[in-house]
């Protein structure tokens, strides 16, 4: 029999420790350093075939590997695929977080139901009947998805030595334990443990799994910082359970890039994907308002034409508030500052409140004249004809700068039916438009007779 080790084990960061002392010194915080006990595995957990466990690995040269045989999988979902890079990777690891009650189960869920491979779901929080009461709501005809509640890894991967699937889900790592660690469920331990077991069997038998992690309340990924390192992709389900739209992004991303988003709505039969999400960041008035600008914005490869809300009051206490939603609020500071000194207007003495409109939050420096376009509109109080859009950076002396790929922001405002677009004019615009007019500026003073 193996012997039995002690181990101390911070919770937060999962640094290892011979004894318990008050405060981590990785990560700094006190009171994080639990003692667990650890029984390390006397044999391998996953054996694989008696042909590829004999098989020694022998150094390649890099132009003999063969990629060909292993196309990525279609996840016959477009929004998932354009943030995973155009599919599921052969082997790979997909770390799927989000708040409680956000639709992480429900989108694995969805996906698995509708994909035409061989799938385990396997769930350790919900019993074959709740999940069958779900999927019957969710798409009724999910003929090659297999359900099993099993929360042992051992007992995991007897069935799937039987069933041989060709997609694993695991819904979630917090609950998986092993019997080759002795402590409880979502430990650092038995994450860790866990989390290496499945690597191997995915890189061994090339399966790809796709693991729904718990998060803690200031957003991270729960367990050790060091489970975001050993798997390939982290997927992070963003949005607000009182609006009806979810947000995916990539926060690590080993075979494609960390910039894409995808866009779901969430419905009474599910998550539904929004191919156009400009249609729905930009509300349908009846009539025009002030303080409302539309800016063309790109996430990843992706143009989105979002709304920008500004509100511009007195203020009724001594200090005038500066709030922004969705937006960098020390950002919204310096454009007031340039406002301020560069176009006259003086607010220093009034409340400004800015929203990016969606529940979205917006980094890309494009978006800095619609939010000054906003914030003048609703000083004056002029609406912005409805037709009218922007997409170019501030500078802090009151320049308008350029911003990238604005040929591919000019296309989506034509596209949606705009009839102008402010840009800079030191951007360099080959493209050719018969029904959207690109009008140039150089500096705030100039939009200032457009919008006022």
């Amino acid at each position: 029999m193996a012997k039995v080790k002690t181990t101390f084990f911070c919770q937060n960061c999962g640094t290892q420790y011979a004894q318990w002392q008050g405060q981590c010194k990785a990560c700094k915080d006190w009171n994080t350093i639990v003692e667990e006990l650890v029984q390390k595995p006397e044999k391998q957990v996953w054996k694989s075939s008696s042909s590829s466990s004999k098989r020694v690995a022998v150094p390649l040269k890099i132009d003999q590997i063969d990629t060909s045989k292993e196309p990525r999988l279609n996840t016959y979902n477009g929004e998932l695929n354009r943030v995973l890079g155009g599919g599921i990777v052969p082997g790979s690891l997909t770390l799927l977080g989000g708040e409680p009650g956000i639709g992480k189960s429900t989108l694995m869920l969805q996906i698995t139901l509708e994909l035409p491979y061989k799938t385990l779901y396997v769930s350790g929080e919900e019993s074959q009947k709740q999940i069958k009461m779900r999927a019957e709501r969710i798409h009724p005809k999910g003929g090659n998805c297999f359900i099993l509640t099993e929360t042992k890894t051992q007992n995991i991967f007897k069935q799937i030595e039987d069933l041989q699937p060709e997609i694993v889900v695991i819904d979630s790592i917090q609950t998986l334990h092993s019997d080759y660690i002795e402590s409880s469920s979502g430990s650092v331990s038995q994450i860790k443990e866990c989390t290496t077991e499945l690597i191997k069997f995915a890189k061994e038998t090339a399966t790809p799994v796709l693991l729904i992690g718990h998060i803690t309340k200031d957003g991270s990924i729960a367990g050790p910082k060091i489970l975001e390192h050993m798997v390939d992709t982290v997927l992070q389900f963003e949005g607000d359970r009182n609006h009806v739209f979810r947000i995916l992004r990539a926060h690590k991303n080993r075979f494609g890039s960390t910039h894409e988003l995808g866009i779901y709505e969430m419905q009474g039969s599910g998550l539904r994907e929004v191919s156009n999400p400009s249609e729905i960041l930009i509300s349908k008035k009846d009539e025009e308002l002030s303080g409302n600008a539309i800016a063309a914005t790109l996430e990843g490869m992706r143009p989105l034409m979002i709304e920008v809300q500004a509100l511009v009051s007195t203020a009724v206490y001594g200090t005038p508030q500066r709030s922004a939603t969705g937006f960098n609020a020390k950002r919204l500071n310096m454009l007031l500052a340039v406002l301020e000194k560069r176009a006259g207007f003086r607010l220093g003495a009034k409340d400004v409140f800015l929203n990016i409109t969606g529940g979205i939050t917006v980094d890309d420096p494009a978006i800095d004249l619609a939010v000054v376009a906003a914030i003048l509109s609703s000083n004056e109080d002029v609406p912005i004809q409805n037709d009218f859009c922007f997409a170019a950076e501030v500078g802090l002396s009151g320049e308008i700068r350029p911003v990238q790929r604005v040929e591919q922001r000019i296309l989506e405002a034509e596209k949606l039916g705009f009839s102008t677009i402010f840009v800079s004019k030191h951007n360099k615009i080959s493209l050719k438009t018969a029904s959207i007019k690109v009008q140039l500026i150089s500096k705030v003073e100039d939009l200032i007779g457009f919008v006022v």
